[in-house]
């Protein structure tokens, strides 16, 4: 995967969610040529990241069978059910030591491309601690955290917990302007057949 900045910057994929509310395992939905997972994957692989590593956990088996991981270092989090912070967590211990910045993408949000991704990182440099992508209509994933909130990252727990670290620290938080309304991620069907429809794809 090719340099976009002088940085080392690791790319963590979020997708060991349990799927409760959609009922089935959103990471294996049908979308474009592949899965919900395999697209967000293919966006990462196409960010410029050194480092890619993908959180999995619930359905991992059928994960690891139906989606492409090449490329990627796969984690499993058997704590998936406490939140994304696990998930996290799970990353972090594989996180390369020459690390500097790491890029969080969630593994339901088709709707983020590898530009977005790679103005983010363009627009963090050597002192940034928290970056986040800024649309029309507020804050939104992708988030990045320098070397310097990592031990922060390490010690939060629940689902929105990224979010209260960037309130905490706002006065640190550095925003990448990118156009249009905020990806929606997947959390129900509704979701589903609304980024299908975004897409211009059919279930």
């Amino acid at each position: 995967m090719a340099r976009r900045t002088e940085l080392f910057v690791t790319g963590l994929v979020l997708a060991a969610g349990g799927s409760q509310r959609l009922g089935e395992p959103k990471q294996l939905l049908p979308y474009g040529s592949g899965t919900l997972l395999d697209h967000a994957l293919d966006t990462a692989r196409g960010s410029g990241f050194d480092q890619l590593i993908v959180a999995i956990g619930g359905s991992s088996g059928e994960v690891r069978s139906r989606v492409d991981l090449s490329e990627t270092q796969v984690v499993e989090n058997p704590d998936f059910g406490e939140g994304c912070s696990s998930s996290i967590a799970a990353g972090l211990s594989a996180l390369d030591p020459r690390a500097e910045l790491l890029v969080l993408m969630l593994g339901d949000q088709p709707g983020v491309t590898p530009a977005t991704v790679r103005a983010l990182i363009a627009g963090c440099g050597d002192g940034t601690v928290l970056a986040a992508c800024l649309y029309d209509d507020g804050r939104g994933h992708p988030l990045a955290f320098g070397r310097g909130a990592f031990d922060d990252l390490r010690e939060l727990h629940g689902d929105k917990a990224v979010w209260k670290l960037m309130e905490h620290r706002s006065d640190e938080v550095v925003e990448i302007r990118v156009s249009g309304p905020i990806p929606r991620d997947v959390d129900t069907r509704a979701d589903y057949e609304a980024v299908l429809t975004e897409s211009g794809s059919s279930a």
